[in-house]
């Protein structure tokens, strides 16, 4: 309903959509919008043309084609008349290992040498910021080559660990051998073992499944499972009755006890590694390459996170380390139970850049001759293919969903510890 004072509504006319300002910002909004697709569309159509004069129409096919190359480190079996698409997903498991391995070690050392920059004690201060500078301050690729380096300048050949007096010998009763070659440790052996489950028959993406490891990985959780609960019962017997009963021995029980009788009855038992002819045989053999670029990406990147960390902890009111002084908490409880806790919301938001990173600094394993995503898929497979584009796009996807994927899993973190303010 209208009254005599409302003013008298304006029709819309086009020229609006550029003099009003209600409309203005959503008209360039949308010129851009259509600018940038035409945009791309010119791009691929001319991109698709150009393939098409040379012969070269987008295709996968190759991927079905025999490799023709070895991969010397892997997690699954591999042989080089498997199809170029083993190859890649062997690559792609190689960098994901590295992933993992690089981002668990660096925030270990990263928070250690962070908290540790702060220590009262002038001469620990001092060395670990020398670290610090030391690391971020020289190109990681010049790191992982110096890394590899000295393993294989240093380490004894396989050679010195032969004769009554070799010159020499391995480690932890005999079960380690670190040598140039890279270093062996012993394999975890079932007498007797469930078998294998074989998933996708003969497939580019076949795999073995071991029914012992998930088996082992079903009990150890059930265990954790029954643990939690058991700490969830005495909290609330704690809220009830204000007594807290002792229940570590039966958290620990329930954990170790059920996962020892599944390896007794599996028949567990270690497979040392052995000097044969000139080479050390069996065990799990980590070669040089990967031990090279998984201490070298660790230690760059931490340097990075111990000033995240440094930041985070001095963002904290120092009148809390007071207050948890008060209350007559020791420095190293006061940092793990009141200081760590808070700085994580200043923390976790620039570790994922780092983790991002790290995970992208893996493409520079090629240097060392370990075989990743980029020395499989975009380094022989495109050398040998000659499909450059399609290659190099399905290497972008790949590391553009496992950089996603990193940084959702680290924003649901971050919202799981961040404060909630009222």
């Amino acid at each position: 309903m209208t009254t005599l004072t409302d003013p008298p509504r304006e029709s819309f006319k086009l020229s609006m959509l550029i003099y009003d300002t209600r409309y203005r910002s959503l008209t360039i909004q949308i010129v851009a919008l259509i600018g940038f697709l035409l945009l791309i569309g010119w791009l691929i159509g001319n991109t698709a043309q150009n393939l098409a004069d040379l012969g070269k129409e987008p295709s996968f096919g190759f991927l079905a084609e025999p490799a023709g190359y070895d991969i010397n480190q892997r997690l699954l079996d591999y042989n080089s008349q498997d199809s170029h698409l083993r190859a890649g997903l062997i690559g792609l498991l190689n960098t994901l290992l590295v992933a993992v391995l690089g981002c668990i070690t660096a925030t270990v050392l990263g928070v250690v040498i962070g908290v540790l920059r702060l220590s009262k004690n002038w001469l620990v201060a001092r060395l670990m910021t020398i670290y610090v500078e030391m690391f971020r301050n020289v190109p990681v690729l010049l790191w992982i080559v110096f890394t590899m380096a000295i393993l294989i300048e240093t380490l004894p050949a396989p050679r010195a660990f032969r004769g009554e007096n070799p010159e020499a010998s391995m480690m932890l009763s005999d079960s380690v051998a670190v040598t140039n070659r890279g270093v062996y440790i012993p394999e975890p052996l079932f007498s007797n073992s469930l078998g294998n489950v074989h998933l996708f028959g003969e497939s580019a993406i076949r795999f073995d499944v071991s029914l012992d490891l998930i088996a082992f990985l079903a009990v150890l959780m059930a265990g954790f499972w029954v643990s939690a609960w058991i700490k969830r019962r005495a909290d609330r017997i704690q809220e009830e009755t204000g007594d807290r009963p002792t229940t570590w021995w039966q958290r620990i029980a329930v954990v170790v006890v059920p996962t020892g009788i599944l390896l007794t009855v599996l028949g567990f038992h270690l497979g040392y590694p052995e000097l044969k002819g000139f080479n050390f045989s069996g065990g799990i053999h980590l070669r040089n390459s990967l031990i090279a670029l998984w201490l070298a990406l660790s230690l760059y990147t931490a340097a990075f996170i111990a000033e995240i960390v440094r930041a985070g902890i001095m963002a904290i009111n120092k009148g809390q380390t007071e207050a948890a002084s008060a209350l007559g908490l020791s420095p190293r409880r006061t940092m793990s139970l009141v200081i760590l806790p808070q700085a994580l919301r200043v923390i976790i938001p620039p570790l994922i850049s780092n983790y991002l990173n790290l995970t992208k600094n893996s493409s520079l394993a090629i240097a060392v001759g370990y075989m990743d995503l980029t020395g499989t898929l975009m380094g022989i497979t495109l050398n040998q293919t000659g499909r450059e584009l399609e290659t190099v796009l399905m290497g972008m996807l790949v590391y553009l969903t496992i950089s996603l994927s990193i940084s959702a899993v680290m924003n649901w973190y971050n919202n799981r510890v961040k404060l909630v303010e009222r």
